[in-house]
């Protein structure tokens, strides 16, 4: 059974998803970038840096996904592929949600600051060594391409749902190596930094 044999699941309507899309993806660029120069003291009864324990598990389970959609869409279970990417897209706005949490009550966290007192000493950039170098490598590839994914990701989930197949599938040809490479590096990240959490 191919993809075209199903349904559109939505109308088409170019101009108002386009709208809809650019919107989304600015005002959730915006929102992160304007909320990561603030921290809230807030006591929450709890280690606030569970928000990015729970970002790393969302974004392994993303990365499970993606790669059991694609697996799917091989085996042409078509509607399976469906669902799977969908839960994806859900799973990764239940991460900005914690994203921003996580930032908004924790704060930035610096590579190798042992101490947590917010400055590298000489010391502490000795004893993260090379490691140090890689972990910014890392993190300069995931941050640009976090932030340029979500358009691509609503795109090319918009053109499957109105049954424009061979579009999504071009789409998806950039959309999922992106992702999956976010989602991946997402939780490198995490469990680099992780041991420098206050």
């Amino acid at each position: 059974m191919t993809p075209e044999l199903f349904p559109p699941s939505m109308e088409k309507n170019d101009t108002r998803a386009k709208t809809f899309i650019w919107i989304v993806s600015v005002v959730v660029f915006a929102a992160v970038a304007f909320l990561a120069k603030f921290r809230l003291s807030v006591d929450l009864g709890f280690n606030v840096h569970f928000f990015a324990q729970l970002n790393a598990i969302i974004n392994s389970a993303v990365a499970i996904l993606l790669i059991a959609g694609l697996v799917a869409v091989k085996q042409r279970n078509y509607q399976l592929h469906k669902k799977i990417m969908l839960t994806a897209i859900i799973l990764s706005v239940l991460f900005l949600v914690s994203y921003i949490c996580h930032h908004l009550l924790a704060g930035d966290t610096k590579f190798g600051d042992l101490n947590h007192d917010g400055i590298l000493s000489e010391e502490e950039k000795s004893a993260a060594g090379s490691l140090r170098i890689f972990y910014y490598i890392i993190l300069i590839t995931h941050i640009p391409l976090a932030a340029i994914i979500l358009p691509f990701i609503l795109f090319t989930a918009y053109r499957s749902l109105i049954g424009e197949y061979e579009q999504h599938k071009k789409l998806a040809r950039i959309t999922w190596p992106v992702w999956l490479y976010v989602a991946i590096t997402g939780v490198l990240v995490y469990v680099m930094i992780s041991p420098y959490y206050s």
